[in-house]
């Protein structure tokens, strides 16, 4: 079986050993996760068949009545936050034989694997997930929580809109004896210096893993490196952030949020104010201290996203440019099949191999930096063992092109009952198997690769616009020569010269 990203939460092996004790109330449908908290699992309630994540919490962790009483006060806390960025907490027991915490469940990947398999944000989703993350924490804030846990893994992408999980290292700022079990815990690279440093937590704290966690999403790299943890933890108390690739002015408010110096980062309400309306002046630094205040938290709708501002800011629209280009290449390869139907088709079928072969080629690079940070010979590698890559997907690989040509057949049956003409039937027989090549099962591993391929072409109006008209006059130039000599059958261009194989 090949070895690439799927959509699942990949469960650990620890969680499939003990039986799932039974918690009143619920009925445990599925393992999500494992932290050093609990075990996550996705429940169905009783009472009204609502779907939740149910974390049953260890035995350890919830220790004896004084730390109940501490979790019973902190699960207070958590449950008055209320936002649409935040998996809430919607029921919990403390105090019971199996003591569990009931948040809301969100179906959708992690930030870090969205990332993994689909690439870095671009455009108007890098700025929603700024944007969407920021107000989640701002919920936070508001009713007296640090999360001081912001990290990839504990966001979940509800579509395009983030949602921040996991309050496992969370602390009221009102009782500072709370979850000192996890005072210590953390990820290097997300944990910023002042706790490395053993320093109390404040709002800044979180607006540093903001940064962080948004710079991981622009780049798909380790915001400070990869390799040793040490290492990782030294550059973190340097400033030592991987920006690279973060276009302005973007780049500028997250050189500030990561700040070795707490009091040097701009607050979160500022920064929150300027993602309204990125044209602005940038946010500056302000004191920051245990005392939260923060504004209104908007809901999804309600955020504004940047508006047209200069191409040498930011790229925005990318979304459209991605669909319309995408479009545009699915109109292209209709025309070539049009003109050169068995050609068109064995170009697909190499190109679907290939493009689903460096997408796991890709996946694995990325895994490799994450756990041990940028060596040379990563290209090399990801070049030489290609051919194994492109076999170990061949088997989905396969089972894509042949769900295409089912639908192409039934198309061809389709235009054949229609009487369609045999030039149009074969164009459209290109569309359809270009659609379905696109949406089909495993699909994400051809549209990933396209859209990097294409990425610093939709990234600016000017390339993009000069791509498409490229696109468009070879699918024009297509048309007129299957409309001229008609369709070619042999497996290469000139083959309407060969006279007994002309139609």
């Amino acid at each position: 079986m090949e070895s690439v990203p799927t959509t699942r939460v990949t469960v650990p092996r620890a969680s499939a050993g003990p039986a799932v004790p039974p918690v009143p109330g619920y009925t445990v449908v599925s393992p999500l996760g494992e932290g050093g908290m609990g075990v996550v699992y996705l429940a169905r309630r009783d009472s009204t068949g609502e779907r939740l994540s149910l974390k049953i919490l260890r035995t350890n962790v919830v220790g004896d009545d004084e730390g109940r009483q501490r979790l019973a006060r902190e699960v207070a806390t958590l449950s008055r936050i209320r936002s649409p960025w935040v998996a809430e907490i919607v029921d919990a027991d403390p105090w019971g034989k199996v003591a569990y915490v009931a948040t809301r469940y969100v179906p959708g990947q992690p930030l870090h694997d969205h990332v993994v398999d689909r690439g870095p944000l671009r455009g108007d989703d890098l700025y929603q997930l700024a944007g969407g993350l920021a107000e989640g924490i701002a919920a936070c804030h508001a009713v007296g929580i640090l999360h001081r846990d912001v990290k990839p893994s504990n966001v979940v992408m509800e579509g395009r809109n983030p949602v921040l999980i996991d309050f496992g290292l969370a602390r009221s700022d009102a009782d500072p004896r709370l979850t000192q079990v996890g005072l210590l815990l953390g990820t290097p690279g997300y944990l910023p210096p002042e706790i490395l440093s053993g320093e109390d937590a404040t709002p800044a704290t979180d607006v540093h893993s903001w940064a962080a966690t948004v710079l991981f999403a622009a780049t798909g790299r380790p915001p400070f490196g990869g390799g040793d943890a040490s290492v990782v933890l030294t550059r973190t108390r340097a400033g030592e952030a991987d920006l690279d690739g973060v276009a302005q002015p973007l780049r500028a408010v997250l050189t500030g949020a990561l700040d070795p110096d707490p009091l040097r980062r701009p607050t979160l309400n500022a920064i929150r104010n300027w993602l309204r309306d990125p044209t602005g002046p940038l946010p500056v630094a302000a004191p920051q201290t245990a005392v939260m205040s923060v504004g209104p938290v908007v809901h999804p709708a309600a955020v504004p996203l940047p508006e047209g501002p200069p191409p040498t800011t930011y790229a925005g629209g990318t979304g459209f440019r991605v669909l319309v280009l995408g479009l545009a290449l699915v109109a292209l390869i209709g025309a070539a099949a049009g003109a050169f139907p068995v050609l068109t088709g064995l170009v697909l079928v190499v190109a679907t191999v290939v493009l689903r072969g460096a997408w796991r080629g890709s996946y694995v690079r990325a895994q490799a930096r994450a756990a041990r940070g940028h060596r040379w010979w990563d290209g090399p590698r990801m070049v030489l063992g290609a051919p194994v890559d492109m076999v170990a997907t061949l088997p989905k690989t396969l089972g894509l092109v042949a769900w295409a040509s089912g639908v192409v057949i039934a198309e061809a049956l389709v235009c054949y009952s229609l009487a369609v003409p045999i030039r149009w039937a074969l164009t459209v027989g290109g569309l359809v198997a270009a659609l379905t090549l696109a949406i089909g099962p495993g699909a994400a591993g051809v549209r990933t690769p396209l859209r990097a391929m294409t990425r610093s072409a939709n990234a600016r109006w000017q390339p993009w616009f000069a791509l498409l008209a490229v696109v468009f006059a070879a699918a024009i130039g297509l048309l007129l020569v299957a409309d001229y000599r008609g369709p070619s059958y042999v497996p290469w261009p000139v083959g309407w010269h060969v006279p007994f194989l002309r139609r």
